[in-house]
């Protein structure tokens, strides 16, 4: 983009910071500040990958909880083993049919 707004003969002056384009001092200036914007944001991205890294090998997974835990699916098995509709068990549990289904196999929930 620096580069276009360069050919079309368009320059950047910094009146606090004393920066003009249109000299060659700003220009270089100007380039080993993007320059290092631009490897500080590869270094960014290096660290959170490696980070990302380092917590899989540790056994961690990303994202929010699940809202069905064990025991809620063990409830939930019981309540339609028990004939109660899909629908009453999960609101019952707080989560969606989708949800209940995605945790408990539909044809294990139709079955009941």
């Amino acid at each position: 983009m620096v580069g276009e707004l360069e050919r079309r003969g368009v320059h950047f002056q910094s009146i606090t910071d004393a920066i003009d384009t249109s000299t060659p001092a700003g220009r270089f200036f100007f380039h080993v500040m993007a320059s290092l914007a631009q490897m500080e944001r590869e270094l960014l991205i290096e660290r959170t990958r490696a980070g990302l890294d380092a917590a899989r090998t540790q056994g961690r997974v990303g994202g929010r909880k699940a809202k069905m835990t064990p025991s809620k699916i063990k409830a939930a098995q019981q309540l339609l083993d028990g004939g109660v509709l899909p629908k009453d068990v999960a609101q019952n549990l707080g989560v969606s049919i989708p949800t209940l289904y995605r945790w408990v196999p539909a044809c294990r929930a139709d079955s009941a």
